[in-house]
């Protein structure tokens, strides 16, 4: 007997990319997400490629692995892909400590973001 299948997460139609432990704040990453919602694929790829934002990059990671699942994994047409969803979450938050005057020291704490793309296949109009 096989492992029964997990159900979708998402619609026949879409398909799903998430990273998980990108490196920066929620908020920064969320200016990132905010430039390709709702936007065709290809010219979401060519915004973050010419943003001044270091978020950029490692969105451009997870919108070109939505974009290859969508391909491979659930055959959907590139040329007709849109952004659907760009939704930004913390994740993990490393905590670190710096030594300060008088043998005191302070807290720092490096934050994790979680970034999860969906792209959905949309019929020409």
């Amino acid at each position: 007997m096989s492992k029964q299948k997990a159900p979708r997460r998402v619609a026949d139609n879409e398909a799903l990319a998430v990273g998980t432990t990108i490196r920066g704040s929620a908020q920064k990453l969320n200016l990132v997400a905010e430039l390709i919602r709702g936007k065709k694929a290809e010219e979401a790829l060519n915004i973050l490629a010419f943003s001044k934002k270091a978020m950029a990059k490692d969105a451009t990671k997870v919108l070109a692995s939505a974009i290859a699942n969508a391909e491979n994994n659930h055959n959907l047409d590139v040329d007709a892909l849109v952004v659907a969803e760009a939704s930004v979450g913390k994740s993990i938050t490393m905590k670190r400590f710096h030594t300060r005057g008088r043998g005191k020291s302070t807290r720092i704490l490096k934050p994790f973001s979680r970034l999860r793309i969906v792209v959905r296949e949309q019929e020409e109009a």
